[in-house]
């Protein structure tokens, strides 16, 4: 009888250090991200940006608000839905699942992984802004001749858009494209909400926190502006688009980044994080999730957004390919930090869809 309790004790110990492992890993990666992008202010004299607005006001208030509406999107339509309107079923409905799910560690998962992962992105997106003024070099010549080489005198993009055309299609992967900008928070919020295994939240965020950072470093190694900026010929006989437009917005804010008051830019090719997080969104579906159909969906997602790139001339073959390094390193690592095997037996719990 000893010797089970002895064995009991062990699987509990195992099971809650897990998380502080990845927990530590996740917040250590946003203390080192946030700390060269503030260091990189500083250095610059450039303010830290917030690249997607600040509509929600400053950070000590967006924070609570992002993790509280996490929190009510699980809550909201589950009380409606049960309740039926009526005030003691909904009550009751409430308490139901606040006791049954969110209990202390998914509170901790949603709290730590939400706020983690918000300082890493935007000290990605800081960092990613004040490139051009740490690194003017640029080696978009040397990656187009790489491009020429294997595909023996073509552009990838032109290719494509032979293959393809250049009217419905390009609607139709702008739409891809562009569906990966909202993606990015949305499935951190489902990974972390509704995992029905809480260290598969950890793994997927702390992964996320890892690509991020491995791409805000690969812009370091190797800066480019991406074959539709630096040879804009290349995509101008394209129907006019969402990512088009997207383009032209971002060659603009870069233009009043370097020249004007503006305070942000987003420009970077190598890598590509657009093929690197959708890759990684795959991975984690295959190792999480039971329904082959919305595993099936991340990989043609994966699959049309690599297209997406070229097609467009956002990037040249060696970013996709360095974006699919960092995937498969994310997902690795963040398997190792949370306490991962990889091996060929998919688990047995999932992400629930519920």
């Amino acid at each position: 009888m000893a010797v089970t309790t002895q064995h009991e004790a062990a699987a509990v110990a195992t099971t809650d250090s897990m998380p502080r492992r990845a927990s530590t890993f996740l917040v250590a990666n946003a203390f080192v991200i946030g700390a060269l992008a503030f260091a990189a202010s500083l250095l610059l004299d450039r303010p830290i940006a917030d690249p997607e607005g600040s509509f929600l006001g400053p950070s000590w208030v967006r924070l609570p608000v992002l993790c509280a509406a996490a929190i009510v999107a699980d809550l909201l339509p589950r009380a409606l839905w049960q309740g039926r309107l009526d005030p003691v079923r909904t009550v009751d409905a409430v308490r139901h699942r606040v006791r049954t799910h969110w209990t202390g560690p998914r509170l901790r998962l949603v709290v730590v992984g939400i706020s983690a992962f918000y300082v890493i992105y935007v000290s990605y997106r800081n960092l990613k802004s004040v490139l051009p003024l740490v690194r003017d070099v640029k080696y978009d010549r040397e990656l187009r001749v790489l491009d020429r080489l294997l595909l023996l005198g073509h552009d990838p993009a032109t290719v494509l858009q032979d293959v393809l055309g250049t009217g419905v299609v390009a609607h139709l992967l702008s739409a891809v494209y562009l569906t990966y900008i909202p993606l990015v928070a949305i499935l951190v919020t489902v990974w972390l909400v509704w995992s029905t295994n809480i260290r598969y939240g950890w793994w997927f965020v702390t992964a996320q926190g890892i690509a991020w950072t491995l791409g805000a470093a690969s812009y370091y190694l190797l800066p480019t502006l991406g074959p539709g900026i630096m040879y804009p010929w290349l995509t101008t006989d394209l129907t006019p688009n969402g990512t088009s437009d997207l383009m032209d917005s971002l060659v603009h804010a870069r233009q009043g980044f370097l020249w004007g008051d503006g305070d942000y830019q987003g420009v970077a090719g190598f890598a590509s994080l657009h093929t690197a997080i959708a890759l990684l969104w795959a991975l984690m579906a295959r190792a999480t999730i039971a329904n082959r159909t919305i595993r099936t969906v991340f990989w043609l997602n994966f699959a049309a957004t690599v297209v997406a790139t070229l097609y467009f001339g956002w990037h040249y073959i060696a970013d996709d390919l360095a974006g699919v390094a960092i995937a498969i390193a994310a997902f690795r690592i963040g398997a190792w930090a949370t306490g991962h095997r990889l091996d060929p037996v998919r688990p047995a719990e999932r992400v629930s869809s519920s």
